[in-house]
């Protein structure tokens, strides 16, 4: 299975139709559930549509990440019970933001989200592609090496749209805000204000945080639903070959990615928001050993897990909706292409 039939399971997919052979290369460079190999349409093609296929799912996840911003920067350097909270749980934070910011306030930072999306996947899929042509991925450990580095590369050249993403979530009416507040006025002139005070290294400020990141959670993902995948088929739980085996599987791999993932989230979250001096360096954190260290030294352990929740409910609607997307998308520029005689 090439590296075009790949999608994001993440936390930020399960798809409606057989479940294919669980092989460590299938999963491929993310983390990933694979569908049914439908018609061919060419590796160009299926990169843009496997990042509109992430695209679509983002604007229904959204909220949620608004949500896990928020809870993961309330509180911040501070001791547990110090501080006035906002924020009690998914749930209430979800009515808080709607009922305080308005609708289009669980909306924010969705043009820059769906940026991010694009940009992550277009490069995670080409590059985990290109890998596997050139026979990496067959070595012993290659796929999971293939992938980690291939997420790890789209973290990295799609940093500044979740810098810009992170700041406009983390905003927010006074009597309800956490975090610094930068008070942007959109996408646009948050990439130009950042770019104006800090230059171009500013738009990659926090990115030590966002590569480890996707490294940590693809790795956990690959090691992990497999096996949930392979116990829940010996379960006879559901009838062979029900997408629900791939559901429940991805959700027991996802408590594996969310418990490993969430400390980096939350680290990389606090290096994208923090405010910079005047010599552009961050006034918070110097990096990101500083800021799991302080985290820890005033919040306790259990500050590196803010945000739990809201990651964790995100996984099974963002797995689900991405490859259903995927596949209508597919199917549908198959027949264009049987259509005009390319196929």
């Amino acid at each position: 299975m090439s590296g075009t039939q790949i999608l994001e399971f993440t936390p930020q997919d399960a798809h409606f139709g057989p479940p294919p052979p669980c092989t460590s290369s299938a999963l491929g460079p993310s983390l990933a559930l694979v569908p049914p190999v439908p018609p061919a349409v060419g590796p160009p093609m299926d990169f843009a549509l496997g990042a509109l296929a992430c695209c679509g799912a983002c604007v229904f996840t959204n909220p949620l990440e608004v949500v896990k911003t928020r809870l993961q920067l309330q509180g911040e350097l501070r001791a547990r019970g110090s501080y006035q909270r906002h924020y009690h749980g998914v749930l209430q934070a979800l009515w808080v933001v709607g009922q305080t910011d308005g609708l289009r306030g669980l909306q924010k930072g969705l043009s820059a989200g769906l940026l991010y999306q694009a940009i992550m996947n277009g490069v995670r899929l080409g590059f985990y592609s290109y890998t596997e042509a050139a026979g990496y991925t067959a070595a012993p450990g290659g796929s999971l090496l293939a992938g980690a580095t291939a997420g790890a590369l789209g973290a990295f050249i799609a940093s500044p749209a979740y810098l810009v993403k992170t700041h406009l979530q983390a905003q927010s009416v006074a009597t309800i805000a956490v975090g610094h507040q930068h008070n942007h006025q959109g996408v646009s002139s948050a990439f130009a204000s950042i770019y104006q005070r800090e230059g171009l290294v500013g738009l990659w400020r926090g990115v030590s945080g966002a590569v480890p990141r996707v490294m940590v959670g693809s790795a956990s993902q690959l090691a992990t639903f497999c096996s949930a995948k392979d116990w829940v088929s010996r379960s006879q739980w559901f009838v062979p070959d029900s997408w629900l085996i791939a559901l429940t599987a991805a959700m027991i791999s996802g408590v594996a990615v969310t418990v490993t993932m969430t400390p980096f989230d939350v680290i990389s979250t606090r290096l994208y928001n923090q405010p910079v001096d005047e010599l552009c360096r961050g006034r918070l954190y110097r990096g990101f050993f500083d800021c799991l260290m302080k985290v820890c030294q005033t919040e306790g352990p259990l500050g590196l897990y803010k945000g739990f929740g809201p990651v964790f409910i995100r996984l099974a609607p963002h797995t689900m909706l991405s490859m259903l997307f995927w596949d209508l998308l597919r199917q549908r520029a198959f027949q264009y292409y049987e259509g005009q005689g390319r196929c």
